[in-house]
């Protein structure tokens, strides 16, 4: 199984909790302060268009040249 992109946190906590620690070194994290059982189709597509909005660097340095 490859290693997630994305990791959502429902609930409103900023933290991973050390779940799938070493997997998510690379994964784009969203966190939502809404709480699990309301994360509806809504609040996932919200979810899904903040990570498409993000440029993925996969632990890369940005040049500044």
């Amino acid at each position: 199984m490859p290693d997630p992109d994305l990791l959502i946190r429902t609930g409103g906590e900023k933290r991973i909790s050390n779940f799938l620690l070493w997997q998510l070194a690379y994964s784009e994290m969203v966190f939502s302060d809404c709480l699990w059982p309301d994360f509806d189709r809504e609040e996932f597509l919200s979810a899904l268009s903040e990570y498409q909005m993000r440029e993925r660097r996969y632990g890369a340095l940005v040049s500044t040249g």
